[in-house]
């Protein structure tokens, strides 16, 4: 029985220690929204930087993005990363994808020391609807995510108090306005769904991220309408046009399209009805003509023949 209670009272020590970061290693928690530049600070370092190596651990995957004070150069994100004068990691244009657990280590003599670890919880706020589908009349739905990683982000927000809240540009949650239906699938997703109106045009909302009632950080989604010249229609064609009476080549350039599109439909059912008279009808006029010829002709020999007795009786 006596194992029993110290095997408990170990593994609430070791868990204990694994949250409150007491395992020998400086942990440190770092919230941004996606978008911005950050910067996680190394609180184990030495001078100069030159003893000083940046890991990036996602998913299990290690990847080195500092050694020994140098940028490595074979890395997606190399054009993204920087390193600060207190051998400080800088980040810019921060990605969801960026979030995960990040270390700073110190070599001395060869020697590795204690990490300092840095967790960056990335907020990224997306919409359901394109740009040209956003206009006054149509419903959109925003999407609030705080990425975490290594852990569930459901577990540490409940463990940490984390909590996401959308406010409006005054700071006023949404969630007290009946016009605006928020949903969550879990601690880290706030969804807020809401029909535009006409005065929604360039407002701001806002998903918050406390800890513990504390703003940690946030992230804005400004409603944009399409203007008239990105909405493919002829209205604008018209509307672009002065208020003063139109001239009139102007009446006559809104109407000629379309008149000589009718007349070219007309033209060519009179060539096609010209064309098949003339090949039903070519054969009678032939035979009339041989008929004319032929009369005419007996009327000359007829003509020819009393010339000839009028000479006759002369």
């Amino acid at each position: 029985m006596s194992d029993k209670s110290h095997m408990c009272l170990l593994g609430l020590i070791l868990l204990s220690a694994l949250l409150s970061g007491s395992s020998g290693v400086d942990e440190t928690h770092v919230f941004c929204s996606s978008g911005e530049d950050v910067r996680l600070s190394c609180n184990n370092a030495l001078p100069g930087c030159t003893s000083t190596t940046w890991n990036y651990n996602r998913q299990s995957a290690a990847v080195e993005l500092i050694n020994l004070g140098i940028k490595m150069k074979n890395i997606e994100r190399h054009e993204r990363l920087s390193l600060g004068s207190d051998c400080s990691l800088n980040i810019k244009k921060v990605t969801k994808e960026d979030c995960g657990y990040y270390s700073c280590r110190q070599f001395v003599n060869g020697v590795q020391g204690t990490d300092a670890a840095v967790y960056l919880h990335v907020l990224h706020v997306s919409s359901s609807s394109s740009q040209s589908e956003i206009r006054s009349g149509r419903s959109v739905t925003l999407s609030c995510q705080l990425y975490y990683d290594r852990v569930s982000c459901d577990y540490l927000a409940g463990f940490e108090g984390i909590d996401l809240i959308w406010v409006n540009q005054a700071g006023v949650n949404l969630q007290t306005d009946s016009r605006f239906q928020i949903s969550s699938s879990g601690q880290c997703i706030r969804s807020l769904t809401t029909t535009l109106l006409n005065e929604d045009h360039n407002r701001e909302w806002r998903c918050q991220v406390k800890q513990r009632n504390q703003l940690k950080t946030s992230a804005t989604y400004t409603v944009k309408y399409p203007t008239p010249a990105e909405t493919k229609t002829a209205s604008p064609v018209t509307s672009s046009k002065s208020t003063a009476a139109p001239t009139q080549p102007d009446a006559a350039d809104t109407a000629s399209e379309p008149v000589v599109c009718m007349n070219a439909g007309s033209l060519i059912r009179v060539i096609v009805i010209i064309v098949e008279i003339a090949v039903f009808a070519a054969p009678t006029v032939i035979l009339l003509q041989i008929i004319c010829v032929r009369r005419a002709g007996r009327k000359n020999s007829h003509h020819q023949k009393e010339i000839e007795m009028s000479t006759v009786l002369q």
